[in-house]
């Protein structure tokens, strides 16, 4: 039975279902909710012209301010469920960071939501579920 359940959480219905999965499945875990701020948001917002720095601070706050919100609703979502969630936010690639705050955080459980992409857009943009079930070093859950 898993000790330390991560869950990939970023504000979609997928997170969402992962996160009641995570909740449900392992009452008695430790269950982190994770939320990996993407760098490369930060510049999309103004592009990567000489403004784009002068802003960053300010696009950063604003990405810091999202992550506690989207981390403050999954713990209240948990608590419906009866868990007490630990949240933490990292910055970084999204399947990267999963993979690495697993590995270094002694996980040993990690549930993702799919997006459900198929065809060529999952070729072309590829899928954080299947990345982070590859390279994870313990069991990955991926919840439809």
């Amino acid at each position: 039975m898993a000790q330390h359940v991560l869950v990939a959480v970023d504000n979609s219905d997928q997170s969402t279902e992962a996160l009641e999965f995570a909740c449900t499945e392992y009452p008695d875990a430790t269950i982190t909710a994770l939320y990996v701020l993407d760098p490369g948001d930060f510049y999309a917002v103004s592009g990567i012209e000489g403004t784009a720095m002068a802003n960053y601070d300010e696009i950063e706050s604003h990405h810091q301010e999202r992550a506690e919100g989207i981390l403050e609703d999954a713990r209240e979502r948990a608590t419906e469920h009866g868990v007490d969630l630990e949240t933490e936010h990292v910055v970084g690639g999204v399947s990267r960071s999963i993979v690495d705050y697993a590995a270094d955080n002694d996980v040993d459980h990690i549930v993702v939501g799919s997006h459900g992409r198929t065809g060529a857009s999952r070729i072309l943009l590829g899928s954080v579920a299947e990345t982070v079930a590859r390279r994870s070093p313990v069991p990955v859950t991926i919840v439809r």
